[in-house]
């Protein structure tokens, strides 16, 4: 059985984020292939996290700039090691490169971390995104990452495109891996509450995440009000884990804006409530609030930013709008009308099984993770930037690493 390392920035909370229900979906695909799986993070346990041992998962703590780890991964002897985020392959990659040179390196980037910061920076200039914000700081980094590792996990087809056309990022190096869902089978379509049995708004997620505190900010400055306005009995319920007191601070019974926290049942939740509004105004990558809308039968009003990735040339789920009116506009629209509201719930369905289906994407990854293994020495021949990278920034990095050890031990 191969061995798999998988060095996760956090532990994974699959019900207080999207990023952590995407890495349960990749423990699942290399457990069903039988791979024997390590997780091992520098963070300490949260009472979020998942029991990955229930599972067969070894769980190891592991220390950042400390030789112990050196010891750890050449008694485990990995095959394939995979890094969680950029900044895990920055602080353990080249680790990993001098004591398992031949072990094939995978960075799941969740998202384009470069993306989200750009548009961010935008947002606060007031300004259009465009590739000054892009070729920031963090692209330096995150772009030097993936050319680093044998193969990058890209979650959307946009951000494919981003790395390939504007990044000029080798296709080689890539994978294309959504969101690996299991298929809405039609019996569990009937179970789901109609209409009529439904009330409130809903948006869902961690606020550990920036763009989530700032949409639930929006919501409640420029578009709630509006929906109110119109629909003086309806309530906006806020959910999400890490809730800060800056984000219990928008609150307010009296506007029916209700700050709930963390979902203990993200499907509970989802099928009390009528719409989903998803009101990001920055982001990347492929936002979870909108599978677990699509999956309970919850139509959504989006912005541009919120439905990337989603769709392609499918229906949304609802409506894609950036304007406060416009979106106010179609969530009132949604609220009261239920022939539109179970077209835009069937279009959901239809992208869940359409475009994220578990068997279309698993089998292609485990075969491209076979032949780049099989093609190990060949490809990275061909990848003299990222050699160059290695060279260069393993050494900074190295030295840097054990300065800090050797400061430490006074």
């Amino acid at each position: 059985m191969p061995n798999l390392l998988i060095i996760g920035s956090v532990w994974p909370e699959p019900k207080s984020s999207a990023a952590g229900s995407r890495m349960m979906q990749l423990v699942d695909v290399f457990l069903q292939a039988n791979y024997n799986i390590t997780f091992a993070t520098t963070t300490s346990k949260t009472d979020n996290a998942f029991a990955l041992e229930e599972l067969g998962v070894t769980e190891q703590q592991i220390k950042l700039n400390d030789s112990s780890f050196d010891d750890f991964i050449l008694n485990l002897k990995p095959d394939v090691v995979m890094f969680d985020r950029f900044v895990t392959e920055e602080q353990f990659g080249w680790r990993v490169a001098e004591n398992c040179p031949n072990a094939l390196r995978i960075l799941d980037t969740e998202d384009l971390h470069a993306l989200r910061k750009g548009r961010q920076q935008a947002l606060k200039a007031n300004a259009i995104f465009n590739e000054t914000y892009l070729f920031n700081d963090v692209a330096k980094r995150e772009i030097a990452s993936i050319y680093r590792c044998d193969l990058s996990l890209i979650i959307s087809e946009l951000e494919m495109e981003i790395l390939k056309t504007q990044f000029k990022v080798p296709e080689a190096i890539l994978c294309y891996l959504p969101f690996l869902l299991n298929p809405i089978e039609a019996d569990a379509l009937e179970k789901l509450p109609k209409f009529s049995n439904r009330q409130h708004f809903i948006t869902i997620g961690n606020f550990l995440h920036e763009p989530n505190y700032n949409g639930a900010l929006y919501l409640k400055e420029s578009i709630w009000p509006l929906i109110k306005k119109e629909l003086p009995k309806a309530e906006m319920h806020i959910y999400g884990a890490y809730a800060s007191q800056k984000v219990n601070q928008l609150h307010n019974e009296k506007q029916g804006f209700l700050i709930k926290g963390f979902a203990e049942d993200v499907h509970e939740v989802m099928q009390k409530s009528r719409v989903c509004l998803a009101a990001l105004r920055f982001g990347a990558g492929l936002k979870g609030k909108l599978v677990d809308a699509m999956q309970n039968g919850t139509p959504c009003v989006m912005t541009h930013i919120a439905a990337e990735g989603m769709f392609e040339n499918l229906e949304p789920n609802g409506f894609i709008e950036d304007n406060p009116e416009n979106f106010a506009k179609k969530a009132i629209e949604l609220y009261k009308n239920e022939a539109l509201w179970n077209q835009k719930q069937h279009s959901g369905f239809e992208v869940i099984n359409t475009r994220f289906n578990k068997t279309q994407f698993q089998n292609n990854f485990l075969e491209k993770i076979k032949v780049s293994i099989e093609q190990l020495h060949e490809n990275r021949l061909h990848n003299f930037t990222g050699q160059m990278l290695m060279h260069h920034t393993m050494q900074s990095t190295k030295f840097m690493s054990r300065w800090i050890e050797e400061k430490n031990k006074n």
